[in-house]
């Protein structure tokens, strides 16, 4: 039997990983989190009830789980209004495209609560929340509004799952309602992909079948504007009518839609035209000065139209990280009143322009937040306005009142607002953004906060849509579910609920990438503020990369057999259930575990390169007695290890062509052509950096044939050979 990949690593260090991975995280729980943790080991044997769902977000009352095989379904909504019929038709769509055949065996009935009285129907759940239950072949859907009863469908959806005799409901009597009021995906638009309406399309649909309620497109340049023409790129940007069509569709799944269009800072795709001067805050710069009078009315126009278009309650004005603010026109006002004054003045001053749209002002919270007194001391009328977005991206075991406690004093409403952690990384950190989500939507229902704005961000282009959807889900799961939502339920039910992978080997499969980039994020020198694209990218011949080769060294193996175990797990669920739900996101799963192994793989030739030119050049200068054979292998096999049929530097080149056009065919998927060419490019740029290579050792080659002279390593720009690590040797331990 083939050795199992998990267990390829050095002797015990697997073992040990995993184990210091769990005390690590328990230890990050606040002391009350730890007993709670502990008191739930102990109790778990004892409850199960929930044992055998897989359901996402989890309900929050579920009684009398049985199994019942299902043979063919009907849904059935008589006398429903439209709204009612789409959450009807869409359970029936959603069942037949599962392959789960139409008939009179189970029966489905949605009911509202007004029609249908249900005395255990409690007033918290009246807006949003629904009751199932099952009793002779029919299982009934009841909420009291449309909202309400369409998120009774979608947890039917989840109720009946494949089994490897056919299909089998989980009938339970479920009471079920919200924890937030208000659950989004904050979905970054500006910075390299820009979603076309189709995924956007599948994006709400989704956001939906998981109970999120809000979605927020985050626009610097990216929406066009009659009154401000110039930045928006028109073959990356989003038409009015595309919103209007967007805004329509998402309606009909609940989905309120908030822009987000940044009016102060990281606005320097605008600032470049030079028709903007006179309002940067520095020149081509980032942030809008406050002083300049033309700053207003250029927000005012962009905003009357955003609300034109996105008829919603709210409108999000951005306002963070505003890192130019005080060094150019109002570096004056800033010295003598202090950052955080000029800056809430100018957010006074917008709130008023604003005024007359009569919508609550969302603005990220990271710069008021630093002079709590200013923000109690705002007019009333200001405050009952505005809507502050805690934000905080990393996880904090003591938690995130500090974010929070400025505007629950300052009596203003925040939401809290976590990261899915997949900026500048091949894969996103699920380990950090599950934590993070985890623990700030905990503390925003302690503390008052009233919605979660989940976010996930591009910085450098890279990311792709179709890795973000583990990170989305759990904080679809944190917002509706009361208090602390399990990290170990959610992984132990993604792959069945998302993909309908009864087997769950794409849980393992991302407990495997997790591991991967756990290993990855750790070790603090490589974390570095390009993450791990920037480790991707990096020449390990390099300056730069000769660093990072020597921290990479001892992680090389157990990286790489971490996203090897995650292919084999990939591959073997596909051959289980060949009609497995999500194959884009299953294929982006694949590409992010191929880019994470190259990563490995890419230092550890460069290292093989080295030390083998390094043999090659030592082989030459030997001068062998008479009669004597020169030392195998020959400098010219050496060389040809590292520039030949199948060579290293071939192996490099390859790896990084083949990538490159896997990312292009991921990107078509779901974004728009704008923003692709410059990450083609770089892909182009570095394989042309490793043929100058080949082009440099061939040329080695050639001095040798006719010669017998080897030039320096330095000339070829080849490092030194690794000091040889003290590490023993892997050892392979059989798959029991």
């Amino acid at each position: 039997m083939a050795p199992h990949p998990s267990r390829v690593h050095y002797p015990a260090w697997n073992f040990v990983f995993r184990v210091w991975r769990v005390y690590r995280s328990f230890m990050r729980l606040a002391p009350i989190a730890r007993l709670t943790a502990c008191a739930t080991l102990l109790i778990a044997p004892f409850v199960n009830a929930q044992s055998t769902l897989h359901l996402i977000p989890m309900p929050r009352q579920i009684v009398g789980v049985q199994e019942v095989p299902v043979g063919t379904v009907s849904v059935l909504c008589s006398g429903c209004d439209s709204e009612d019929a789409f959450a009807a038709n869409d359970l029936r769509q959603t069942l037949a495209d599962r392959g789960v055949p139409a008939g009179n065996g189970l029966r489905i009935v949605l009911h509202r609560l007004a029609q249908h009285p249900d005395a255990s129907f409690r007033e918290e759940m009246r807006a949003e929340g629904y009751t199932i239950r099952y009793a002779n072949r029919t299982l009934t859907l009841t909420g009291a509004t449309g909202a309400g009863l369409f998120y009774a469908a979608q947890t039917a959806k989840q109720l009946i799952e494949r089994s490897p005799t056919g299909f089998v409901l989980h009938a339970a009597e479920l009471h079920d309602w919200p924890a937030m009021r208000y659950r989004g995906l904050h979905d970054d638009l500006s910075r390299g992909p820009v979603d076309t309406l189709t995924f956007q399309k599948k994006l709400i649909r989704t956001l939906a079948a998981y109970k999120m309620n809000v979605y927020s497109p985050y626009f610097e340049n990216t929406q066009q504007y009659a009154s401000n023409p110039l930045p928006a790129q028109p073959d990356g940007s989003i038409s009015a009518s595309d919103a209007r069509e967007l805004v329509a569709y998402a309606a009909q799944y609940h989905i309120m839609i908030v822009p987000e269009q940044e009016a102060i800072g990281h606005l320097r795709k605008m600032l470049t035209w030079e028709t903007y001067a006179d309002v940067a805050e520095t020149p081509h710069g980032a942030v809008l000065a406050p002083g300049q009078p033309g700053s207003l009315p250029l927000i005012d126009g962009m905003f009357k139209e955003l609300a034109a278009l996105y008829p919603g309650p709210f409108l999000h004005i951005g306002g963070d990280e505003t890192i130019d603010l005080g060094v150019g026109r109002t570096r004056a006002a800033v010295d003598a009143q202090g950052l955080a004054p000029v800056y809430i003045d100018y957010l006074q001053k917008i709130v008023t322009s604003l005024e007359p749209l009569h919508r609550k002002i969302l603005f990220w919270g990271d710069v008021a937040q630093s002079d709590p007194e200013l923000l109690k001391a705002l007019p009333r009328s200001i405050k009952s306005q505005l809507v502050a977005v805690a934000w905080g991206y990393t996880p904090k075991p003591r938690g995130f009142l500090p974010e929070l406690k400025p505007y629950t004093e300052a009596g203003i409403p925040v939401w809290v607002s976590p990261s899915i952690n997949n900026y500048r990384q091949v894969w996103p950190n699920q380990e950090l953004a599950l934590e993070d989500i985890q623990q700030f939507t905990r503390d925003g229902q302690r503390y008052g906060a009233n919605g979660q704005l989940n976010t996930l961000w591009n910085d450098d282009g890279e990311s792709l849509a179709n890795m973000n959807w583990y990170g989305i889900l759990f904080g679809a799961a944190a917002a509706w579910q009361h208090g602390e939502s399990s990290i170990t339920a959610f992984q132990q039910s993604y792959a069945q609920v998302f993909h309908g992978d009864f087997l769950g080997l794409l849980n393992q499969a991302e407990d495997e990438l997790t591991a991967a980039m756990t290993l990855l994020h750790d070790n603090k020198e490589i974390s570095n503020t390009e993450g791990t694209d920037g480790l991707f990218w990096v020449d390990p011949w390099s300056k730069d990369g000769m660093v990072m080769a020597e921290k990479m060294r001892p992680i090389n193996s157990a990286v790489r057999l971490d996203a090897e175990h995650a292919l084999t797990l990939i591959a073997q669920a596909k051959a289980a259930e060949p009609s497995l739900r999500e194959p884009d996101a299953i294929s982006a799963m694949e590409f992010g575990a191929r880019r994470i192994d190259f990563l490995g793989l890419k230092f550890q030739l460069a290292d093989e390169m080295a030390e083998g030119y390094s043999r090659a050049l030592t082989t030459a200068q030997l001068t062998p007695a008479a009669g004597e054979q020169r030392p195998r292998p020959s400098v010219p096999a050496l060389l040809s290890d590292i520039n030949g049929v199948n060579g290293r530097l071939q192996d490099i080149i390859d790896s990084y062509a083949q990538l490159r056009d896997m990312f292009a065919q991921q990107w078509e998927l779901t974004y728009r052509p704008y923003g692709l060419r410059p990450l083609l490019e770089h892909y182009d740029y570095t394989i042309d950096h490793w043929y100058e290579r080949v082009d440099k050792v061939r040329s080695a080659q050639r001095q040798w044939a006719e010669l017998k002279t080897l030039p320096p390593a330095s000339e070829l720009g080849i490092p030194p050979a690794p000091v040889p690590a003290t590490t023993p040797a892997p050892t392979v331990t059989p798959m029991p």
